[in-house]
């Protein structure tokens, strides 16, 4: 029988902690609540941008230049195989993953344990490492009025869809938000654990 936390073998440390950990929010191809998301980030200290392809394809097409979002906020692109700044979780470079918007095709993955994109890997590895995230789910409603790049248009969820939002909702370590003020008072209700030394 497998202990929850199994002993450590040989010389394997555990994981890093960086001295100031920040929250690491991931953007997905999605443009629904995108410029909402992004004052969230404006208010926030110590937080950094990770984008999807995808992701980057949308803020490109909806005009936001995210080298002049904040300053000190650092943005990394999904340009490699393997994901390589989900080594940033193991060195406990960050305390929390935000994913908002998070697109229907980012849930669906993260449902099905498929991590083959920068966003979804980290959310894999969010889990692996115990580290907590939060996600804003795009699909929360049967019809939905959202933002396109020139209009705002109505767009019908599938069944599968909401399906997904409530399938993620019931996973460890996972917050599932469904509008912007649950996101912001999610975020809040995480920093304020953190600064009584909640884990």
């Amino acid at each position: 029988m497998q202990t929850e936390h199994p002993p450590r073998a040989g010389n394997i440390s555990p994981m890093n902690r960086s001295d100031s950990p920040r929250i690491a929010w991931a953007l997905s191809g999605s443009g629904h609540y995108l410029k909402e998301c992004l004052d969230v980030v404006r208010r926030l200290d110590h937080v950094d941008l990770f984008l999807s392809e995808a992701a980057a394809e949308v803020v490109r097409m909806y005009g936001y230049d995210l080298t002049k979002l904040k300053p000190g906020c650092k943005v990394h692109r999904d340009q490699t195989a393997s994901a390589v700044p989900v080594m940033f979780l193991y060195e406990g470079n960050y305390h929390t993953v935000v994913i908002a918007p998070a697109s229907s095709n980012t849930v669906a993955k993260c449902v099905a344990g498929i991590s083959d994109t920068l966003i979804t890997n980290f959310y894999a590895q969010a889990g692996k490492c115990r580290i907590p995230s939060i996600v804003f789910a795009c699909d929360t409603a049967p019809a939905l009025i959202t933002d396109a790049p020139d209009r705002q248009v109505w767009v019908y969820p599938r069944p599968i869809d909401l399906e997904n939002v409530e399938r993620l909702a019931t996973f460890r370590d996972t917050k599932v938000v469904l509008s912007v003020p649950e996101l912001s008072h999610a975020i809040d209700e995480r920093l304020q654990c953190l600064s009584t030394s909640c884990s």
